[in-house]
């Protein structure tokens, strides 16, 4: 990864770009999807023009992540941006399940990894077996978790942590209080 200056960090250009990168896109890939030209993505990708809302719908679900993760930026001060993020500015992430919370704890997507804030609220789950191509590390801060990893069942208990490497993954919290987590995910997913 090339050394990125401040300005750089913080842009609806830059996650866009990150994140074509990441799914392995070029911009004629998105740009076709989109029914747009390359030159026009290009622009996007330099801050050089603002997509409309149906643009931004269909990037959202060209890239798989929430709109609200592609439209949320915090207001950092100048010296802060692309370093620091306040807990009252971090962006949320999409509900995947109910009684998930997650908010970004990265600056930006610009990254070769990403840290997610995870708050599971008792009695949730996930509806359904979840894999995808990344690396993953989580480190529970509070709470009690059960996790299964490819058909291996686990309960994770504070100041545990785990690993999960493409594998198969379930997760539920039967307990009364709610589990919370710090994820480290690579490549970045959201």
């Amino acid at each position: 990864m090339t050394q990125q200056t401040k300005t750089d960090f913080n842009s609806f250009g830059a996650d866009i770009r990150s994140l074509r990168k990441l799914r392995g896109l070029t911009l004629h890939d998105v740009a076709q999807r989109m029914n747009k030209s390359v030159g026009w993505m290009s622009q996007i990708e330099r801050d050089l023009s603002d997509p409309k809302p149906d643009d931004l719908r269909h990037l959202s679900d060209i890239f798989d992540v929430s709109l609200s993760t592609l439209l949320q930026k915090p207001n950092t001060p100048d010296r802060e941006t692309g370093r620091i993020v306040r807990k009252s500015q971090r962006r949320s992430i999409a509900k995947r399940a109910d009684g998930l919370v997650e908010a970004l704890l990265s600056p930006d997507l610009t990254d070769d990894f990403e840290a997610v804030h995870s708050v599971f609220e008792p009695g949730s789950t996930i509806p359904q077996p979840l894999s995808r191509p990344t690396q993953e590390l989580a480190y529970l801060v509070s709470g009690k978790l059960d996790i299964t990893i490819d058909g291996e069942p686990y309960t994770i208990h504070k100041g545990d942590s785990f690993r999960i490497r493409g594998e198969t993954y379930t997760w539920s919290n039967p307990y009364d209080a709610p589990a919370v987590a710090i994820w480290i995910i690579a490549p970045p997913v959201y």
